[in-house]
């Protein structure tokens, strides 16, 4: 089990970020075993055929059998949104030490496999050129699996985040992690991490807790090293939409009726969604979304609530009828 110890000042200074880094790092854990994750396979297959000529058995040996990573692939974003190309530049200007250190703990008590046996040298140089090798790799890696397919990620991640801020505001701490993952619990002024692999505890001292939503992380992981400060990637809600397809084009009359995308916006709403949740279904940002909901409620095709800090939208009867239902 690890844990972190979290004071008043460090539950003030959680906060959530984004980090396309840390999905495409977490992400070759899925492309390693595809049994992780039965939702993804339709990504994995399709990004299987795409690596070409890129060096897999390099990629591949990042992930240790355990399937832990080295932590300074996945620094602490220092931003809300950083973007991929700040967050690899902080990867390129890691210490040799701290690449030698990370990756022979992500594989401990195993040797370094075969591609990563440089990072054994006792000189720095050869640790230097993995370092450098690796950020190239994982910069096409990127371009190739997780670029595409960002702007749908990001907006999962940020519904996600919508929901535990909610949570957080209503019930506290407790109420925020309550229901993260059924390894994680909040007791005795610490979140404590189930089924770890490593067993510490960190005293948060003032950083404050890092929160990651992952589309790609199977269970709460925190870094592997106990020195480094309080973040926890865990997977995100929603994962189980991410790969449908978006709803169908309305058909041709309603569409010329009310335009195409109010007429997508109210094919969609069976259930009520909130906003952020109704723009990463259509694949379009919050704002773009916004102005045609408050349109379709003021025509009384669609009713509203409010959840929370959220305002949930739903097809009104009057909608239903408009589309034969």
């Amino acid at each position: 089990m690890i844990s972190f110890v979290l004071g008043v000042e460090d539950l003030a200074d959680t906060r959530f970020a984004l980090s396309p880094l840390h999905e495409s790092v977490v992400s070759l854990r899925v492309l390693q075993d595809p049994g992780l994750s039965a939702l993804h396979l339709p990504w994995r297959r399709s990004v299987l055929a795409r690596l070409g000529a890129l060096d897999t058995d390099l990629l591949m040996s990042l992930v240790s059998p355990r399937r832990t990573l080295p932590d300074f692939l996945t620094p602490r974003p220092t931003s809300f949104a950083p973007t991929f190309a700040e967050e690899l530049a902080a990867v390129r200007r890691t210490s040799p030490r701290t690449v030698r250190r990370d990756l022979l703990a992500a594989h401990a008590p195993d040797p370094l496999p075969a591609p990563l046996r440089a990072a054994a040298a006792p000189d720095d140089a050869p640790v230097t050129a993995l370092r450098d090798d690796l950020c190239a790799l994982l910069r096409q890696y990127w371009e190739i699996a997780v670029e595409p397919i960002w702007p749908q990620l990001r907006l999962l991640l940020e519904a996600d985040m919508t929901y535990r801020a909610r949570r957080l505001a209503i019930g506290g701490a407790r109420s925020l992690f309550a229901d993260m993952h059924p390894n994680l619990r909040w007791h005795g002024g610490a979140l404590h991490i189930d089924r770890m692999i490593g067993e510490h505890r960190v005293t948060a001292s003032g950083q404050g807790l890092l929160l990651l939503p992952s589309a790609f992380a199977h269970k709460p992981a925190p870094p592997v090293s106990p020195d480094e400060p309080p973040v926890l990637s865990y997977p995100s809600r929603g994962l189980a939409t991410l790969w449908t397809a978006a709803p169908a084009p309305a058909p041709a009359a309603l569409a010329e009726l009310l335009g195409a995308t109010k007429a997508r916006l109210l094919a969609l709403l069976d259930e009520p969604l909130a906003t952020v949740e109704i723009a990463r279904r259509l694949r379009v940002t919050p704002s773009a979304v916004s102005q045609q909901l408050r349109v379709l409620h003021a025509t009384g095709l669609l009713v509203r609530a409010r959840d929370g800090r959220q305002v949930l939208y739903r097809r009104s009867p009057l909608g239903d009828r408009l589309l034969g239902r």
